[in-house]
């Protein structure tokens, strides 16, 4: 259990709020945001549109054990070369983190599995 409410977080769910992570505002927000409680509310709630309940710790939870354990497998992924050990979701996680900061143009992200069969929910709230 990840989520410190013993609630397992499905792969819908887990594709969802990877998917409202991506959003360029939600990344641009998290980007040396300290105090991101704010942030993650607004995560929860587009979860909920989504009829996904999940509240801002648990999101805040997800996110960053998504966060350790992708570096964490990059770092033992260097020292090991291949075979590479990968997590579930690791290329969307990796796509997100890999963005570059010449804007959305050189992201490629848009193209891979991250928002295939899924709707982007990016305008949803202004």
């Amino acid at each position: 259990n990840d989520t410190g409410a013993g609630k397992h977080w499905t792969d819908n769910e887990v594709r969802a709020l990877i998917n409202i992570w991506s959003d360029e505002k939600i990344q641009q927000m998290l980007e040396g945001a300290t105090r991101n409680k704010e942030i993650f509310e607004e995560i929860a709630r587009r979860l909920m549109k989504r009829g996904i309940d999940r509240d801002w710790k648990q999101c805040r939870t997800k996110y960053k054990n998504l966060k350790y354990e992708y570096r964490a497998l990059q770092k033992e992924n260097e020292h090991l070369g291949n075979p590479r050990r990968k997590m579930r979701f690791y290329d969307e996680v990796d796509c997100i983190l890999r963005r570059q900061p010449l804007g959305p143009s050189s992201w490629g992200c848009e193209s891979s599995s991250l928002l295939s069969g899924t709707k982007n929910f990016s305008d949803e709230i202004k």
